[in-house]
């Protein structure tokens, strides 16, 4: 935790539904701004606001953020940091989930060419706020096929150093080694300014393989509450699943699937049928208030989950309250990013911001991974390689 007396502030992109925010606020840091675009993930956030400090000291602001600019407003929807009430330098932490279908392995994975690329924005957003770090989430397809996109990788790194940042390797964190009861990489960058990087190693957190929830042990409490008014058909059921999700142990990984193809289901027909195997039927999401049983609990490839049962798996808190209908609530809970993960990352960031502001001795294990403009090659210079290979 930081140390008495000094508060290191935040500000959040694509905050989604608020599992990066809880987790970097279990690690010390205090939000000053969350950035959604996504009103009911908005509205989601405002409702959580007094787990994260207070509506006092944060604020949520609904933004498309293509309409970020560093340069002089030219149309009345842009905005700039004072517009959201920050001086350069006044922020320690820039994080950022930008939205990851340019990079996932279930889509085209067009990477820079894709419209909804959002990491120049967020380096935009960076040079404008000068915040002492900077944490970029994605999926693991911005890392596999390791060549795919390694080019861009270099040049979000070159570009973070040119501005005065060191960076770590763009690491594969699991969060199964974090006690999130599922499996679920993702692709993690820290960026910490020159004069605090001796404090921070270019290995980030990896968890512990050993720290492995299962779905039986995540869900048991939950389920059992579902189940009990049911009486001695409730108890038949709990205890047919229970059987089956003590058999198997995490779950395959939640996707917050397309607002463009139809309502929620637990990802595609391997997933499916991996949910299935712990007795859960993954072919949709149940009611948080029980309007169906046939549907919701009977159905013969096992008992659908609640979005409040979705969120458990990714790392959320019981408490935890989402807005909107029942599918854009699911779809905020398969698109976050776990809590415990994010908390991880951030513990590590305020070590090393509060090793660096005490003065102390750097570590002599310390590898501040610098990476130089001379010592990246340029996109233009991967592809060559890559296209002479």
């Amino acid at each position: 935790m930081p140390e008495q007396g000094r508060v290191y502030t935040s500000v959040e992109i694509c905050a989604g539904a608020g599992g990066q925010a809880l987790g970097l606020h279990n690690a010390g840091f205090r939000h000053r701004a969350l950035i959604e675009f996504d009103p009911h993930a908005c509205r989601t956030l405002e409702s959580n606001l007094d787990k994260l400090g207070g509506a006092e000291v944060c604020k949520v602001h609904e933004l498309d953020l293509k309409n970020f600019t560093r340069r002089p407003k030219t149309r009345q929807e842009q905005f700039d940091i004072e517009d959201l009430g920050f001086e350069p330098g006044e922020i320690t932490l820039l994080a950022g989930g930008v939205p990851c279908p340019p990079f996932s392995l279930a889509g085209k994975q067009l990477g820079r060419d894709d419209e909804r690329d959002l990491f120049p924005v967020m380096l935009d957003m960076a040079e404008a706020l000068q915040p002492r770090a900077i944490m970029i989430e994605n999926v693991r397809g911005l890392l596999e096929p390791s060549h795919r996109f390694a080019g861009y990788r270099a040049e979000i790194i070159r570009t973070l150093s040119m501005m005065g940042y060191v960076s770590s390797e763009w690491a594969l964190v699991e969060a199964r080694n974090f006690g999130v009861p599922q499996l679920r990489p993702r692709a993690i960058l820290i960026a910490i300014r020159e004069e605090d990087s001796p404090y921070f190693s270019k290995e980030l957190p990896k968890g512990d393989p050993k720290n492995v929830v299962t779905v039986a042990e995540a869900l048991k409490e939950s389920m059992h509450q579902r189940l009990k008014a049911l009486g001695s058909e409730g108890k038949r059921l709990y205890k047919q699943w229970l059987e089956k999700a003590e058999s198997g142990s995490i779950a395959p990984t939640l996707v917050g699937g397309s607002k463009k193809h139809g309502g929620a289901d637990l990802g595609p027909s391997r997933a499916k049928k991996a949910w299935e195997a712990l007795g859960i039927d993954g072919h949709g999401v149940a009611d948080e208030e029980l309007k169906d049983k046939a549907r919701d609990l009977l159905g013969e490839r096992g008992i659908k989950l609640t979005v409040s049962q979705a969120a458990i798996i990714q790392g959320f808190p019981p408490d935890w309250e989402f807005s909107g209908r029942k599918t854009a609530a699911y779809r905020q809970v398969g698109n976050a990013f776990p809590p415990p993960v994010a908390e991880a990352m951030g513990r590590a960031i305020i070590e090393a911001l509060r090793r660096s502001d005490a003065k102390e001795e750097p570590p002599v294990s310390a590898d501040p991974a610098n990476v130089k403009p001379d010592e990246q090659m340029s996109l233009l210079e991967v592809e060559k390689e890559f296209v002479s290979a």
